[in-house]
């Protein structure tokens, strides 16, 4: 899969930058190098997004494929770090392979497998994602309530042909039903920009000259703004400025939050339809059922009955989004009961409602 063609690229990447920086005699460069990959590329990234393949079903070829390359991720990761940890990663090496790493031949990267468009593609996912999981933050929207829109508006082709390869797996990250990617001028939302300089860095660069050069910073137009976050640099007075001499900030617009991290921007529509909010209850009952389920002993594939406290704050969402939630939790029936005052309470948000869950 293309997730797998991804984690292989970027374990071969590391091969290289790891194996340069041992021979350059910097291990403590090998060390972050392989901590970041770990961290944020492996298990943050690359497990969670794959934990139903490798749960669910049986032992198909796509199951094998994630065990696969998840097991060449670890050993290599092994071999790599033996040199700065020799006895956790002897016992890692071991573990997988019941033999020692210290005998093991250094690995080689495999230039084929690297892609680093993909890789690009997939770091763009990835701050996006952190992104817009923060504009959420904000708005105190938490990720099972659905959002309707995102919009990000691509400072390039080259970052928008790289946006739109993983725009699903964005959408699906950050929980909302349409996700936007567009070149900036065609985008429907006009953000509006603010640029000021970083006096602690700036005024260090060009001293005396400050006081002109921060007059000519606060006259750039929307247009100079946007040359300037494209290109890295823009020349004023006779000084070439760079990303570090300003902060450029986007500003909110009604219903809607924006946030800017180097050259991206990201717009996300906080505005909450009814629909919406039923949907977001459905997935909270979902999860709390589904903890229930665990809690009560049940088989991933056992089927149950499902009696729910009838409460207003429910309701909606359970008539409306009956049959989703059924699917989600293997409920063969999913009733409201007046009263219901057996079974366990699912806290919910600010109240609780009695749950009565059987095997069917």
């Amino acid at each position: 899969t293309e997730i797998d063609k991804w984690v292989l690229s970027r374990l071969n990447s590391l091969i290289k930058e790891v194996t340069a920086a041992y021979e350059a005699y910097e291990p403590t460069k090998a060390g972050r190098a392989i901590s970041d990959f770990v961290q944020d590329d492996l298990s943050n990234w690359y497990v969670r997004l794959n934990r139903k393949r490798f749960w669910g079903g049986e032992m198909d070829a796509d199951k094998q494929a994630a065990y696969y390359t998840l097991y060449t991720c670890l050993k290599t990761v092994a071999q790599l770090m033996a040199p700065n940890a020799p006895f956790y990663g002897d016992r890692l090496y071991r573990d997988l392979t019941g033999e020692t790493v210290h005998l093991s031949t250094w690995p080689v990267a495999d230039e084929a497998l690297i892609n680093l468009e993909l890789e690009r593609s997939m770091s763009l996912a990835q701050q996006a994602t952190s992104m817009i999981l923060s504009l959420r933050k904000r708005a105190e929207k938490n990720v099972r309530q659905p959002l309707q829109k995102a919009v990000i508006p691509a400072p390039d082709q080259e970052t928008l042909e790289a946006l739109l390869r993983v725009e699903d797996l964005i959408k699906s990250e950050v929980n909302v039903k349409e996700l936007v990617i567009v070149r900036a001028e065609d985008s429907e939302i006009k953000l509006v920009k603010k640029i000021k300089p970083n006096f602690k860095v700036l005024g260090k660069k060009v001293g005396g000259m400050m006081k002109q050069l921060a007059a000519a910073i606060a006259q750039m137009s929307q247009e100079d703004i946007s040359t300037f976050e494209t290109s890295g640099t823009f020349e004023l007075c006779g000084y070439a400025l760079v990303a570090e001499d300003v902060d450029i900030i986007t500003e909110d617009m009604p219903g809607w939050l924006v946030a800017n991290n180097g050259t991206i921007t990201i717009a996300l529509d906080i505005e909450l339809t009814p629909a919406l909010v039923e949907e977001g209850i459905a997935r909270e009952l979902i999860n709390r059922i589904q903890n229930l389920r665990k809690s009560s002993g049940l088989e991933i594939v056992d089927r149950i009955t499902v009696q729910l406290e009838n409460r207003e704050e429910i309701a909606a969402a359970v008539i409306n989004c009956n049959e989703y939630i059924a699917s989600q939790v293997l409920a063969s029936s999913l009733v409201l009961v007046e009263g219901l005052t057996a079974g366990n309470a699912l806290e919910m948000d600010g109240y609780n409602v009695n749950c009565v869950i059987e095997k069917a």
